[in-house]
């Protein structure tokens, strides 16, 4: 891995390009191709912690269980995240998935929104239950699950960043 200091000015100039070159005014941006998130499917090393962990602590109601049609005796289980949003796990006996990475093409993290008054009685939830979180710029709120993925929950609305449009 590379310990060299990126040239932020240079950084900055191709973010812009890019910008200027890609991005549209949102009255002349077409309307998307998709209908939203189906589900983001996360591996799980524990189907009972890991339902302990969102639908208890982190209050995303269990929806539906079954077996999981690529891998014979493994578990595919879902979790309501609003708006018709699921997010999904996998368990997979017998391999050795080995511990949660995050490495360059994975998942650095997934962010939920929850609305403000929820956001803050689940950092208590949180805080009660010893797990590890942070806090940042008052809204959002990153720690990680049972098996090592990092989420984070934003109290700004659906398409909002830091007070600022992005969807």
């Amino acid at each position: 891995m590379s310990t060299a200091t990126p040239d932020l000015d240079a950084l900055g100039a191709e973010r812009e390009r890019i910008r200027r070159l890609h991005l549209r005014p949102g009255a002349e941006r077409p309307a998307s191709s998709a209908r939203g998130v189906h589900h983001v499917a996360l591996l799980s090393a524990d189907v009972e912690r890991t339902v302990r962990f969102y639908q208890d602590l982190l209050e995303f109601p269990l929806t539906e269980v079954f077996e999981n049609r690529d891998y014979r005796g493994s578990t595919h289980f879902f979790f309501d995240i609003g708006n018709g949003n699921a997010l999904a796990f996998f368990d997979m006996p017998g391999l050795d998935l080995g511990p949660y990475a995050e490495v360059l093409g994975g998942l650095h993290h997934l962010a939920i929104s929850v609305a403000p008054e929820r956001w803050a009685r689940l950092a208590g939830k949180l805080t009660a239950a010893g797990v590890q979180h942070a806090v940042v710029g008052g809204s959002m709120l990153y720690f990680r699950d049972p098996d090592g993925a990092r989420l984070e929950l934003i109290s700004e609305p659906l398409g909002e960043m830091e007070g600022r449009a992005v969807v």
